[in-house]
């Protein structure tokens, strides 16, 4: 009698470390699967910060430009290009030659 319960008892002792051994093979397996994906994303994510970095560098001269023509803007040389193409001004005494058809 005590023979059987030693047999039945590792019997369930078999068992159990055979379905504890599937539920960790299942657990490996599900945490693998989130692994990759999340390894996925964070390469997507990166990349997304390279070119979030590159942007920002492109705004940063854009705003270095702009600053500069601002104050080029203010300069007398600006003001006198704006009025010589834009309102056709021209100082006292300074002629002017235009191409004309010789029709």
């Amino acid at each position: 009698m005590a023979l059987e319960r030693s047999a039945k008892t590792h019997e369930q002792n078999k068992l159990s470390v055979w379905i504890a051994a599937v539920v960790v093979g299942i657990l490996i397996v599900v945490i693998m699967v989130a692994c990759a994906g999340l390894l996925k994303r964070l390469h997507r994510n990166n990349e997304r910060i390279e070119e979030l970095e590159a942007e920002i560098v492109y705004e940063e001269q854009r705003a270095v430009d702009i600053e500069e023509y601002r104050q080029y803007t203010k300069t007398r040389e600006y003001i006198e290009e704006v009025a010589r193409e834009k309102l056709g001004l021209v100082y006292d005494g300074e002629v002017i030659f235009k191409e004309g058809s010789s029709d």
